[in-house]
């Protein structure tokens, strides 16, 4: 079904400018022909037969102008231009402006043009019929009048040529201009050319059509073959690119039909939007079968072809009969589903789709069963050209793979590759190929203590094997001590001064972010985003990519309170973005070689810091998470060993934390890594225990000295039965194993109660400390005295099970 021409309405907003237009140039028009038309009537007896003939072969060609295949009707070819511009060469302004008018109502009726669009373009018409006979006026005299042609006969027709398309198509480039404001240059652009050749061809052939009026005027009739030749020309041509744009296989609509017809089709709904209409919205469908690959292979891929081909048929069946169904190859299908209001009807396209290929296809008695995947993405909210509605239907269908799901729709968070996350990607690159930019002016506090009570000095000595004092800031002077005050000044979070100054001095993490020389941290704690490792004990600004460092949290013996170790966590703040959730720095780092950056940054900087708390006389294991790109190279265990042995740190104050999902991402690959880090003497944490997928036998192969109970369970202790039991019984399993147990984000004194009765070794959360870069870990460790649960049976005792 074929939809009304939006050309024959008005956006909302638009009718006063546009329509002032339209009479302005009618006005125009009416005055240029005025004179002409009324001399017109004393002329008619003496108009000789030739003119006759042209008027007439206008009018019936106009009757059915030419539309090209695959074109818009707006963009037909009306050969009356042909005649009445020769009807202006011969006999001049009045007969071509009568003729002309004649044909544009004949051809607006035969199309269904509203009354004033067929008003306009009479309008336009006599107003470049008017420019085109003032330059002819330039020349020596009328072209039929007779004798023969000279140079400057021939000139004047060239510039009258020239003056009549200028005049023509500036006026409707500037009547679409005021109709559609911002989304008129794009299709005045693409039209010129098309506009040249058929236009610009029929104008050159009036030229030739008055030459041969000169001789008899039943030689006019002839120029109908070759206008037919050059209608079937570009027929021929049209079907050429038809097929062109025809897959092969299937018979479908292939990508290249597939792009000219959500162009047409956004251009079509950007109009029903801006007139408030409620099916404004298009919807790009791409769907990629399951599975096919496997026939392909099993079967060879001539029942490959014939499966496509059902598939195709399937499809077809359960798309409606205003969308467009194309193969763009392989295994990939994309539908163009128009008129809709809203992700809703998108959807339940999609779920015609998904039952059309829920059937197995039987292809010689053999079931054969493909499901597939489909991504969603909606104009305008997801893209207004085709690459953009391309791509995030792309992004949608991948994540629909992913969840194991049928159908997704396009969700920002779901698009690793947008230019939001590579312009992150870019900054953390230039952050880390930086390097190092000086340690934080903490990293040696005068007068603290460690946890054996020993003194730290101010200077720390330089450990055996490796520099430790290149992270210690370099002397600055008042000029450059203010421009970096200036710089790090944290701006306000709340638009009242007062009560953000008030807000500030009673939270300290608040308050530490906005002192000038505090290191950049979050509102929450290493649980509040997920521990993740990143680069750098203290990083300056690099290029407008802000500020990295390594933040610590303490992890403490719940029966003795001893500090037994810290998590190495990441904290960037951006200048622009602010502080950068980890969880999604790390999502777009390891889909790129910047992850590998990344990693070699993290373990230089923590194994730095562990001797640096070594020659200080503080002793703690520091545990780092690695991303499951470091365990399938298995180049991180030469890179952690290298690290020891340059500054002189024991394996064992080193700790890697790998999840459950890294491990089963490649078991095999996998297990030969942790194996080289266990041989080292570094100790290995499965972190993240509980919302995985590890079974025992994984448990009892890896050589594990921790599991870490997520603290998705460890919050809910206190008040739901069902948490309690489930933490209890981690805790028991890995003490059957003889596997330490540390409890993520413990963050008040009953659920820490809960841990100790439950027979818990270590926890960690903002019960006992926030994470903290190295400088003020060493202060508080010189204030922290060992906390230790009281024996009381009544707090320990867990929540009655339902």
């Amino acid at each position: 079904m074929e939809a009304a021409d939006p050309r024959n309405s008005v956006p909302p907003g638009r009718v006063t400018p546009f329509f002032g237009f339209v009479a302005a140039v009618a006005a125009l028009a009416v005055l240029l022909s005025a004179g002409p038309l009324a001399a017109l009537a004393g002329r008619l007896a003496e108009l000789p037969a030739a003119f006759w003939t042209m008027a007439a072969l206008a009018v019936v060609c106009d009757a059915r102008p030419f539309v090209p295949p695959g074109r818009r009707r707006s963009s037909a070819v009306f050969p009356s231009t042909c005649f009445t511009f020769a009807i202006l060469l011969g006999w001049g302004l009045g007969p071509a402006v009568a003729v002309q008018t004649v044909a544009v109502v004949v051809s607006g009726w035969r199309m269904g043009y509203a009354a004033w669009r067929s008003g306009f373009n009479a309008a336009q018409y006599a107003c470049a019929l008017a420019a085109a006979s003032a330059v002819t006026a330039l020349g020596p005299g009328s072209i039929f009048a007779g004798g023969r042609l000279r140079a400057v006969d021939v000139l004047a027709v060239g510039a009258a040529t020239a003056v009549w398309f200028a005049v023509n198509y500036g006026l409707v480039s500037t009547a679409i201009r005021l109709r559609f404001a911002d989304r008129w240059w794009p299709g005045v652009r693409s039209g010129l050319g098309y506009e040249l050749i058929s236009t610009g061809s029929l104008l050159l052939l009036a030229s030739v059509l008055v030459t041969a009026a000169r001789a008899s005027a039943a030689l006019i009739p002839l120029v109908l073959v070759p206008l037919f030749a050059v209608y079937r020309m570009a027929r021929l041509a049209a079907e050429q690119e038809q097929l062109g744009a025809l897959d092969p296989l299937t018979g479908l609509p292939n990508r290249k039909a597939l792009l000219a017809e959500v162009a047409e089709q956004v251009h079509l709904h950007a109009e029903r939007s801006a007139r408030n209409e409620p099916d404004a919205h298009l919807a790009l469908l791409l769907i990629d079968l399951d599975r096919f690959k496997n026939v392909n292979d099993a079967l060879g891929h001539a029942v490959g072809d014939r499966l496509l081909i059902e598939v195709s048929a399937r499809l077809a069946g359960a798309v409606g009969e205003r969308d467009l169904l194309a193969r763009l190859g392989g295994d990939e299908f994309a539908i163009v589903s128009t008129g809709l209001a809203g992700v809703d009807a998108a959807r339940e396209t999609a779920e015609r789709l998904v039952a059309a290929l829920a059937e197995p296809v039987s292809l010689d008695g053999l079931p054969l069963d493909v499901g597939g995947s489909i991504g969603i993405a909606m104009y305008p909210e997801h893209g207004e050209d085709f690459a953009t509605l391309m791509r995030h239907a792309d992004v949608a269908m991948y994540d629909a793979k992913h969840r194991n799901d049928t159908i997704a729709v396009y969700a920002a968070e779901s698009d690793h590759n947008s230019a939001e996350r590579l312009g992150l990607l870019a900054d953390l690159r230039r952050v880390l190929e930086a390097g190092p930019a000086g340690s934080a002016e903490h990293d040696a506090p005068v007068g603290a203590r460690g946890g054996d009570g020993a003194a730290l000095p101010a200077a720390l000595p330089a450990a055996a094997g490796g520099p430790v004092d290149a992270g210690r800031p370099a002397p600055a002077g008042p000029g450059r001590w203010r421009a970096r005050r200036h710089r790090q000044r944290a701006q306000p979070d709340h638009p009242d001064d007062l009560i953000n100054r008030i807000v500030t001095a009673a939270d300290p993490i608040r308050r530490r972010a906005a002192e000038p020389d505090a290191e950049p941290g979050g509102s929450g704690g290493a649980d509040a985003v997920g521990p993740v490792p990143q680069a750098g004990p203290a990083r300056g600004d690099t290029d407008g990519a802000g500020r990295i460092t390594m933040y610590y949290q303490p992890q403490v013996a719940i029966a003795t309170g001893e500090v037994v170790g810290v998590e190495a966590l990441l904290r960037w703040r951006h200048p622009r973005r602010g502080m950068v959730d980890p969880e999604e720095l790390i999502r777009v780092a390891e889909q790129s070689a910047v992850m590998r950056l990344l990693t070699r940054r993290v373990v230089d900087d923590v194994v730095e810091q562990l001797a640096k708390w070594s020659a200080a006389g503080i002793t703690l294991r520091a545990a780092l998470n690695v991303s499951v790109r470091d365990l399938h190279t298995g180049e991180i265990a030469d890179q952690i060993a290298d690290r020891l042995a340059r500054y002189g740190v024991r394996p064992d104050r080193l700790q890697l934390e790998i999840t459950e999902g890294a491990l089963m991402a490649d078991p095999r690959r996998v297990l030969a890594t942790i194996s080289r880090l266990h041989a080292i003497g570094v100790a290995i944490a499965l972190d993240d225990f509980g919302t995985g997928y590890s079974s025992m036998q994984h448990l009892r192969r890896l050589p594990l000295s921790e599991v870490k109970v997520d603290r998705s369970f460890v919050l809910g202790m206190a008040d739901d039965a069902d948490d309690a039991a489930i933490v209890r019984s981690m805790i028991e399993l890995a003490g059957a194993l003889g596997l330490r147990v540390v409890a993520e984000g413990v963050e008040d004194e009953r659920t820490w109660r809960l841990l100790h009765a439950a027979g818990c070794d270590v926890a960690q959360g903002w019960f006992y400390a926030r994470p903290m870069p190295a400088g003020e870990l060493t202060d508080w460790l010189a204030r922290y005295r060992p906390l230790r649960p009281a024996a009381r049976e009544a707090e320990s005792r867990p929540p009655q099970a339902r």
